[in-house]
């Protein structure tokens, strides 16, 4: 899947995505480990950098929740003490 259409979806469907391709790729590893070749052995990398890609956005999008709450919550409060200079 292409990034951009991984960013149009929702946390939930992301997670649920994400639970599939890991299922699915124990899977293929698992023949892989049998000694079956699999269907196709290119699956493998496309899986784990799909997984990769969902996780990277999950974290893009958790950072860019933090950083709007701090600057929400950032508040310019008057100097306390201290010699002031007129």
């Amino acid at each position: 899947m292409k990034a951009k259409e991984l960013r149009a979806m929702g946390q939930a469907d992301l997670e649920s995505r994400t639970a599939e391709l890991k299922k699915e790729l124990m899977k293929i590893n698992s023949q892989i480990a049998i000694g079956t070749i699999p269907k196709s052995p290119g699956k493998v990398k496309e899986i784990r950098r799909t997984i990769a890609k969902i996780l990277t956005i999950n974290n893009e999008k958790a950072i860019n929740n933090k950083k709007t709450i701090y600057q929400k919550s950032q508040i310019k409060k008057p100097n306390k003490g201290g010699s002031k200079k007129e």
